[in-house]
């Protein structure tokens, strides 16, 4: 098959960031245009690459816990303050090599599971996304994109507001080791649905739902937050009627406290190391966000399971990256008691932060291109 790239390479600058060229990103097609090259070939069974997805989870669980509170924390200050003593570079030394472990386990598990998610052979790298000239005018301009977990509650609820954002619209429902009947829920509603019958991990379903969305645009919501269609829809217009790439949900945690949250620092920070203190807290981890489909093509769906590294390709790359409008997903996230008691989710996350930081000191430097003069050494500790 015929790939045209879209994005070229070149050189973007920053607010005294100086960049690498970027490299031409591949473009792929959309897994519906593959089952050619599927029945041409003998793809592995679903029980196989679920078995190699299980066990990629368990090595990344294993990995998180070597990425400790305390390092954590230090990462997540801010970001001038990372580095330059000898003492600190030593820390940094360790931390990238608890990154790369980290990154190249959660790389694993997405391919593994796209493989299980389409069907296709081990050899066969999986598709981006469909080429825009070769995409059909009938096909739908808005693909909502739901990873699902057990939510049988609300799920329902959800999927009729997804459905009424846009006439043209198909909600996409990636069933995540859900065991209380989401699934069949969400095929009664309408939806369509990717089943996975072990989970995947956090975020993982977000990447599957980007590869097989036809859509102009992506919008990522939550199976456990029921959002009314009027309060979804300004997200999908800064798309189509702004010219956005990236709408965020304008929502950056609360800071007017004596202890923050380290997710809420470590989003913070990461902003500031981007060169975009204007974005404060706002972050593709939390949903509602949409996503324009040269937005995809630049991030890439492998990266949309590392929310804060998308997060970070999508401004280094110079896309148009914008709050949009507020939901204070704080109040509409369910606390999981057990799920916090046994894989807290705030190691998970300010880890992924710290892969976005280790990301773009690679594509910068060790200090993300900041000079030393503008360390604010009084903030280190």
């Amino acid at each position: 098959m015929s790939m045209k790239p879209i994005v070229k390479a070149g050189l973007h600058t920053h607010k005294g960031m100086f960049l690498s060229p970027k490299r031409p990103l591949p473009i792929g097609t959309d897994p519906a245009n593959l089952t050619g090259s599927r029945k041409a070939s003998s793809p592995s069974s679903p029980a196989q690459a679920a078995s190699r997805a299980s066990v990629k989870s368990m090595q990344r669980k294993t990995a998180l816990r070597r990425t400790s509170s305390k390092t954590a924390r230090a990462a997540a200050k801010t970001a001038p303050a990372l580095a330059s003593t000898s003492a600190s570079k030593k820390r940094s030394h360790k931390l990238q090599a608890s990154v790369s472990v980290r990154t190249n386990s959660r790389k694993s598990l997405v391919k593994d599971t796209m493989r299980a998610a389409f069907n296709t052979p081990p050899a066969m790298e999986m598709p981006v996304l469909l080429p825009i000239e070769a995409r059909a005018a009938d096909l739908p301009v808005v693909s909502v994109i739901i990873p699902v977990m057990n939510e049988r509650r609300t799920i329902s609820r959800v999927i009729e507001q997804a459905k009424l954002v846009h006439p043209s619209s198909e909600v996409i429902v990636v069933i995540n080791g859900s065991t209380d009947g989401s699934a069949a829920v969400a095929k009664r509603k309408g939806a369509r649905v990717i089943q996975f019958e072990k989970p995947l991990g956090h975020d993982v379903g977000r990447s599957v739902g980007a590869a097989a969305a036809r859509g102009q645009v992506l919008l990522f919501i939550d199976g456990d937050m029921v959002i009314r269609a009027s309060e979804l829809r300004p997200y999908m217009n800064a798309i189509l009627r702004d010219g956005v790439d990236v709408a965020l949900n304008n929502y950056s945690g609360p800071t007017n406290k004596a202890n923050v949250h380290s997710v809420v620092l470590a989003k913070h920070a990461l902003n500031a190391m981007l060169g975009r203190p204007d974005l404060k807290g706002t972050s593709m981890t939390a949903v509602p966000h949409a996503l324009s489909r040269r937005a995809l093509a630049a991030i890439g769906t492998d990266a949309l399971a590392i929310p804060p590294l998308a997060h970070t390709k999508a401004v280094q790359q110079g896309l148009a990256v914008i709050p949009v409008k507020r939901i204070n997903v704080g109040k509409l996230n369910l606390p999981r008691a057990k799920r916090e008691r046994l894989n807290p989710l705030e190691f998970l996350i300010v880890g992924d932060h710290l892969e976005a930081i280790d990301w773009l000191a690679k594509q910068t430097d060790e200090r993300g291109g900041y000079v030393d003069a503008m360390r604010k050494r009084e903030l280190a500790r």
